[in-house]
């Protein structure tokens, strides 16, 4: 059975599940405790910025969760993914910037470079994936131990790569011209840009999710997962299957790479690293396999980040290991990962 399964569904199959009630607790309550030493609209500002963060880390996470969580791959590589769409996405807009399309840009020119630079770093990343499935990864099914020093080295390679192509300085990466103003909500400033990057990231989820559960290919991709063995005699080309499995999840990692470079304003060759480590906290406390979970792990871990990095900066990073850690100790197998 699927992993998204909800609530309800949980306790029809055994009456109540007092750990994932526990963990649900835990991953809601926690949000409203900086009440306590900061002001509602600071709260407010604050949150919004999480959301922001947490929509944007969803779209690396979920690449991951379709690559780890449902193919059993380890794969190291998926920050140069990352990478490799926040470059492409990079060039293009400078290119389009030369047409007028970015910086003197109208609401629909603006719209329309961000469509075109999500659709070129969707590509590149499928387009790169189907490379490294097919000319590695195909030889390491089943070896986590392979999978992690091939792609640990694909990942480096990768990275050269664009040393020696964009060099290894940091570059401002350009901002459409519509979506860099902010508006005013009531005292609250919320930039243009971080409303544009919720919409995709939840887009992006229901579409997952429409796919998933919804289509042939989805059930298809779940039932590989579950016994390829069955799949393949049932007439399948689960390789062809896997491959671009495999391809969506790199695909997903270089759209989240440029637009978590837009939402910087700045790009350089090691931004990937530090998103891997994200979306590995991300995939985890979801649960593995579980879209749904990986889309609330990613909100916890854009709230938290920004919550606890406004009031106490040095332990932005570690608050996120210590909630994976609490709700592991509840949960084994995550917010709604498969038991």
């Amino acid at each position: 059975m699927a992993a998204d399964t909800g609530l309800a569904v949980s306790a029809g199959r055994g009456g109540f599940d007092a750990r994932r009630w526990g963990a649900w607790i835990v991953s809601v309550g926690i949000w409203f405790i900086p009440l306590l030493w900061i002001d509602v609209i600071t709260y407010m500002t604050l949150t919004i910025a999480g959301l922001t963060m947490g929509a944007l880390l969803f779209l690396t996470a979920s690449g991951l969760t379709l690559i780890f969580g449902l193919m059993d791959v380890l794969n190291l590589a998926h920050g140069a993914f990352f990478v490799w769409g926040a470059y492409a996405g990079f060039s293009l807009l400078n290119y389009l910037n030369t047409l007028g399309w970015v910086e003197m840009a109208s609401l629909g020119q603006s719209m329309g470079s961000l469509v075109l630079t999500l659709l070129t770093a969707l590509v590149v990343g499928g387009l790169l994936g189907i490379l490294l499935e097919k000319i590695i990864i195909q030889r390491t099914y089943g070896n986590h131990l392979k999978q992690i020093l091939i792609t640990m080295g694909a990942a480096l390679v990768m990275t050269e790569i664009i040393k020696v192509f964009w060099g290894p300085n940091d570059e401002v990466i350009l901002v459409p011209a519509a979506f860099k103003d902010s508006w005013d909500l009531v005292d609250i400033v919320v930039n243009k840009f971080r409303g544009v990057a919720i919409v995709v990231g939840v887009a992006v989820f229901a579409a997952i999710q429409l796919v998933l559960q919804r289509t042939r290919l989805g059930i298809t991709v779940r039932a590989g997962v579950e016994n390829r063995e069955i799949v393949q005699v049932m007439g399948y080309n689960i390789e062809r299957i896997f491959t671009g499995v495999f391809a969506a999840g790199a695909a997903l990692a270089a759209m989240g790479g440029v637009m978590f470079a837009i939402f910087k304003e700045q790009i350089y060759p090691g931004m990937g690293d530090e998103t891997l480590i994200f979306a590995l906290i991300v995939v985890i406390i979801g649960g593995m396999g579980s879209v749904a979970g990986s889309f609330l792990g990613a909100l916890m871990v854009g709230l938290a980040f920004n919550y606890v990095a406004f009031l106490v900066p040095k332990l932005a990073l570690g608050v996120n290991i210590m909630i994976m850690a609490v709700i592991l100790l509840i949960r084994p197998s995550g917010l709604m990962g498969r038991k």
